[in-house]
């Protein structure tokens, strides 16, 4: 008679295979530990340069003062989103673009508002004036002459800055005939403006009629030029209208504008007592003339 043999079950091997994994993970998780630790401490994880491009106006300091970050901060630390928002808070920049690349370099790339004209400070030094109503000290030197000049204009003045967004917007050929630019504010128009041409014309209108009218000046004058009409006065309001210089008043010299100077007024002849304030317009002219100081206000026709 057979008898079952009973063979010993062999001890299991499971505790010890899931003790090695464990210890496995603890080990590699306790070297990414290290490695991160080793890696923060390192000069890979810092700012090693800082690029700024795009600035012609502002010095690169300046933008890197206001960004609040400098070669040895901390590269994960800080956000391009911040820093942009940090610099476009300055005068001068119209936008700010900041990227980061690693290992260290940070670029910020920085565009300025244009330069839409110049004018001549307190204390006599030469600015040019920003589309966002700030100013640079310019060089010396003369002023050049692919834009107006400001004159008459007071820090502040809420029309001035509408003005140079306005002069923003427009393109600087439409501009190269306007040597000054004053104010001329009347109770009918507050923002209305005086303009000298190179081409011996004044022309009266508003800040906000400006971006349009200036698009069809150069063809008004083209006009007026072709019918043998060498200057005068044009008012461009409502309506477009041209009159001429009354008598023994001429038109305004652009010699100073050249020098980078500030310009006087025509001749008043109210300051004459020989002369008759309310002399009339030659009967050949069938528009009316504005006052006789081109100080006072023109109302439209």
């Amino acid at each position: 008679m057979s008898e079952d043999l009973k063979v010993p079950a062999l001890p299991s091997n499971k505790p010890s295979v899931r003790t090695n994994r464990k210890l496995l993970f603890f080990l590699f998780l306790f070297f990414i530990v290290v490695l991160i630790i080793l890696f923060f401490q390192s000069s890979l994880s810092r700012i090693s340069v800082i690029h700024v491009e795009g600035n012609e106006l502002m010095a690169s300091d300046a933008i890197g003062q206001a960004s609040q970050v400098a070669v040895g901060d901390r590269f994960f630390a800080v956000s391009s989103s911040a820093i942009e928002r940090r610099i476009a808070t300055l005068p001068m920049v119209k936008t700010a673009s900041v990227k980061k690349y690693f290992p260290g370099e940070i670029l910020i790339t920085i565009e300025e508002f244009p330069k839409v004209a110049f004018q001549i400070s307190a204390d006599g030094k030469k600015q040019a004036v920003l589309a966002d109503g700030s100013v640079v000290l310019l060089p010396k030197g003369d002023f050049p002459l692919d834009m107006p000049i400001l004159t008459g204009w007071t820090d502040g003045d809420p029309n001035k800055a509408a003005l140079c967004k306005a002069l923003g917007e427009i393109p600087e050929s439409a501009l190269s005939d306007i040597s000054e630019i004053k104010p001329d504010p009347s109770e009918s128009y507050p923002d209305k403006i005086k303009l000298y041409t190179r081409s011996q014309f004044e022309v009266y209108t508003t800040i906000a009629y400006l971006p349009e009218k200036i698009d069809n000046l150069p063809a008004y004058i083209a006009s007026l030029q072709e019918d043998h009409i060498k200057n005068g006065v044009i008012k461009m309001l409502e309506v477009d209208i041209h009159a001429p210089f009354e008598p023994n008043e001429e038109p305004k010299s652009d010699a100073n504008n050249q020098a980078g100077q500030k310009a006087g007024s025509s001749p008043n002849p109210s300051t004459d007592g020989n002369k008759d304030n309310s002399k009339a317009t030659p009967k050949s002219t069938p528009k009316a003339t504005p006052k006789s100081s081109p100080k006072e206000s023109v109302r439209p026709s």
